[in-house]
């Protein structure tokens, strides 16, 4: 079920005709004038509390949409506001140096796939330590303890047995669980997640994304959830975006869109 939490009527997110274009088909010897658009002029919100998906197939522009958000790209156009409610909202997509470093900070993001995202030769007490270390969010001192609690959170326990360990070390879930430690151990209050469980078994997915829910509730998290999955999508997120080439199709409701599909792609996705 997607999560219950309450919904603020103030959006933390808001985005407004976001853009990002790359150039199409450019070669050493000759500059291409035309441009892929990748986000095209897309407006939504995301609400405090609130676990919002992006729905659509490879190559949708969804996956950009996300790093958009969280500043790991740089938008062509539109603007991103973000209200953390300390003042008024941040146009995130003007903020540079130490404002940027302080915004990363309330913002992370949780990638696809967890062994390549994860150093290979970064043990797990220093993958999920780092962010600690480059925010300065705590003494030295207070990093394992910080890391170890964390780790607790995520499901594996004990801690000790985990730190001084290596990704190749660990499955799939386990590693997953560290990217999301990795990703909360600065407590940050939007997190975009980009298909967490899509590279998981099976068996083993309905279990991360419950530990994402529970891990929302407990720390006040806001999602942008990543999917190509509307099974997924209904689990997880209580109102989704369906996006093709760049352009929000539809959005709503996650069971109002799901069961009355307004549009066209909508109801192909349905039915593939």
């Amino acid at each position: 079920m997607a999560s219950a939490t309450a919904v603020g009527t103030k959006p933390l997110i808001r985005v407004e005709g976001l853009e990002k274009h790359f150039p199409a088909g450019s070669h050493w010897f000759r500059r291409s004038d035309s441009f892929v658009h990748a986000v095209d002029g897309i407006s939504f919100e995301l609400a405090r509390g609130e676990s919002f998906g992006l729905v659509g197939e490879s190559g949708c522009g969804k996956t950009t949409t996300g790093r958009l958000l969280v500043r790991l790209a740089e938008p062509t156009g539109g603007h991103v506001l973000f209200d953390d409610g300390e003042g008024a909202a941040t146009d995130i997509t003007t903020l540079r140096g130490e404002e940027l470093k302080a915004f990363r900070r309330k913002a992370q993001m949780i990638f696809q796939d967890p062994y390549e995202s994860l150093n290979p030769r970064r043990t797990i007490f220093d993958t999920v330590a780092e962010p600690l270390k480059v925010q300065n969010a705590c003494p030295p001192l207070e990093r394992m303890e910080r890391v170890s609690r964390m780790l607790e959170m995520v499901g594996l326990t004990p801690p000790a047995t985990y730190l001084f360990r290596y990704p190749h070390e660990l499955s799939g879930g386990q590693r997953q669980r560290v990217a999301i430690a990795r990703a909360l151990v600065i407590e940050p209050i939007f997190v975009v997640a980009d298909e967490p469980t899509s590279m998981l078994d099976v068996s083993i997915r309905t279990g991360v994304m419950n530990l994402m829910e529970s891990l929302a509730e407990r720390l006040g998290i806001s999602y942008l959830y990543i999917t190509h999955d509307l099974a997924v999508a209904r689990y997880m997120c209580s109102r989704i975006a369906v996006m093709y080439l760049g352009k929000i199709m539809e959005m709503g409701d996650t069971e109002a869109v799901l069961q009355n599909p307004q549009h066209p792609y909508t109801q192909a996705l349905l039915s593939a």
